[in-house]
């Protein structure tokens, strides 16, 4: 990941947020890739952080699919060379479309074609469209590809129902549009080794980026490589209401797994969801059930 990069080899470049890098934009990355490919280019997709709307409209409760590292690892897998992350200011935001196009893709990102939505608009008070684009092009010497309607459509509704989707514990639709198993990455910390006590001991997850989304409370099936080693296990999300907790915890029980993990960083998969979070009458019922959680999500990992 570059943060406000300076490209040296001349580039196609793709511009947005891409947040959940469904199969929508894969579709544009993959063009991206291809282009760059036949005319001995460099790949790059320039996107801003902190969200625009958290900047603009001081919109700090807009929740992301991704964060930035899983945004990185998930656009290497596919092939991209340049994930260019630009700081979004009050200041950015007042460049004129002349500055934006001359400072940040022909001076910044050595940009030669463009791969563009046809609504795109940027600049000050987003002012300038792809015509202005095109004729940019024609002054600074780089082409523009327009990406159709029904594409940017795709795109946009897409990852609106993959954050509604996991809003509302619907994995499968996500994963669905996301192309693979949407993943929540954090480092285990010390929790208060309840799990241990009742033959369930957990890795308890801390996500730091606050605007990471968060899926609906309840228990899922995950997993995770750990040590070049592929586990599975069970997730809850939520406050373990049998225990009178009160703070949301993110806990994964990991199958036939004994290691250490305190500090450890991980990626998780989610697969599958089991059930809502549930307060049970005693510490008893509640193991019961997660041995009957235990049997759901070892019988879906041997079908998988």
């Amino acid at each position: 990941m570059k943060y406000n990069t300076k490209i040296l080899q001349p580039s196609v470049v793709t511009i947005g947020t891409f947040d959940g890098v469904h199969y929508g934009h894969q579709k544009i990355i993959s063009k991206v890739i291809s282009i760059a490919e036949k005319h001995n280019l460099t790949s790059v997709l320039l996107t801003f952080f902190p969200h625009p709307r958290m900047v603009l409209q001081k919109d700090a409760d807009i929740k992301m699919i991704n964060t930035l590292a899983e945004k990185e690892l998930i656009l290497k897998n596919l092939g991209l060379t340049n994930l260019v992350v630009n700081k979004f200011t009050k200041d950015f935001s007042r460049l004129t479309a002349q500055e934006f196009v001359e400072d940040i893709l022909v001076k910044q990102l050595n940009a030669k074609h463009i791969i563009i939505g046809y609504d795109h608009h940027f600049g000050r008070n987003r002012s300038a469209n792809i015509t202005d684009l095109k004729r940019f092009g024609e002054q600074f010497g780089f082409t523009v590809e327009e990406i159709s309607a029904q594409d940017i459509n795709e795109v946009s509704v897409s990852s609106t129902k993959i954050r509604k989707a996991l809003l509302e514990g619907d994995i499968d639709t996500a994963n669905q549009y996301l192309d693979y198993n949407f993943i929540l990455t954090g480092t285990v910390v010390k929790g208060k080794g309840l799990g241990k006590t009742i033959e369930f001991p957990t890795a308890n997850l801390k996500i730091s980026e606050t605007y990471k989304l968060i899926p609906k409370d309840g228990v899922y099936i995950v997993k995770s490589t750990i040590d070049n080693t592929v586990v599975f296990g069970m997730m809850n999300i939520g406050n373990n209401p049998t225990v009178n907790g009160t703070t949301k915890t993110i806990e994964v029980h990991f199958f036939n797994f004994n290691k250490d993990l305190y500090t450890k960083t991980l990626t998780i998969e989610i697969l599958k969801r089991i059930r809502d979070e549930k307060k049970y009458e005693s510490i008893d019922a509640l193991k019961k059930q997660l041995k009957k959680d235990q049997e759901t999500a070892k019988t879906f990992i041997t079908n998988v």
